[in-house]
């Protein structure tokens, strides 16, 4: 058996053009295209591709996203401020903070920043406003990457009601948001994590298995319920040809990827995977592009909610 492949790429596309009439209807009604602004402080190279890769979608589909960079000697303070003036500024509607932020800005930097950010504009669903009212079945603004996989679910018409669903991660970011979209939707849900015993058992009752742990190809086929719909959030690149070797078997067209580009995408479920499971998300291809577009979503949400 090999697992059907759930093209991420596919429905964001479909996604993104739903979205395309309610942009112009607001932009016709209020004279202004739905504003995003991004903040993205320090250097980090992953975190640039992130933000351009956002900034690019929004504004292909007539909304104005914006760049702000804060300097990496950044302080929390001026994080503040920036957050603090895009409130108060009417023609921005949605505000994201790339994470991580400066570790210079202290352990705390992120959940100060997130709480500072208007919950009318947080479309990156983190404030706990808004996640007081996910909790409540009552969501405004829901954290994109789950959202993402949750519609994937929907659309791929992968049963929910009553099954078990498994997430391994607890993060504020994706393993809590996803276990509750999972429970609204009448999913029996586990959450697993770093400390949990016996973490392949619980794994393997799942029969929708969402990893999100930031581990690459730390989820092995001895995880997997036969038939299982398995979600994989992570997006680690290895540059060790070692590493390489160890995930991917010989005659693997990764090999050959390393070979020409020195490094690999991987995600945190192991290529072996795709032998057992019914339904499996590639990486990339998968969650990534889903997230991209929940991020369009959120921010004309965000803009026809504030004008009412």
């Amino acid at each position: 058996m090999t697992a059907r492949r759930l093209d991420g790429t596919a429905w964001a596309a479909r996604m993104r053009a739903e979205v395309q009439p309610r942009v112009e209807a607001f932009t016709g009604r209020h004279r202004r295209p739905p504003g995003l602004a991004v903040v993205l402080a320090g250097e980090h190279p992953a975190s640039e591709i992130y933000v351009r890769n956002k900034i690019a979608t929004v504004n292909g589909h007539g909304c104005r996203g914006e760049l702000h960079r804060l300097p990496g000697n950044a302080s929390v303070e001026d994080a503040l401020a920036l957050v603090n003036r895009l409130n108060h500024d009417d023609t921005v509607d949605g505000i994201l903070v790339q994470s991580p932020l400066p570790e210079g800005m202290g352990a705390d930097a992120e959940q100060r920043v997130f709480d500072a950010v208007d919950p009318a504009k947080d479309v990156d669903g983190f404030h706990p406003v808004n996640v007081g009212l996910l909790v409540q079945k009552r969501p405004a603004l829901v954290a994109c990457t789950p959202l993402g996989c949750a519609e994937l679910l929907d659309r791929e018409g992968i049963p929910l009601r009553g099954r078990h669903a498994v997430v391994v991660g607890r993060s504020d970011i994706v393993g809590k948001p996803m276990a509750l979209l999972l429970l609204h939707r009448d999913a029996t849900v586990t959450i697993c994590h770093s400390r949990t015993e016996n973490l392949p058992g619980f794994c393997r009752t799942a029969d929708v298995l969402v990893a999100a742990v930031g581990r690459p190809a730390f989820v092995t086929g001895d995880f997997i319920k036969p038939g299982a719909t398995v979600i994989d959030v992570g997006i680690n690149r290895l540059t060790s040809r070692e590493a390489v070797e160890r995930v991917f078997a010989a005659g693997s067209p990764k090999r050959r990827q390393f070979d020409e580009k020195g490094s690999v995408l991987v995600g945190d479920v192991h290529p072996d995977v795709e032998a057992i499971a019914g339904a499996l998300t590639p990486v990339p291809g998968g969650v990534g592009p889903l997230t991209i577009a929940m991020v369009l979503r959120n921010t004309i949400t965000a803009a026809e909610r504030r004008a009412g």
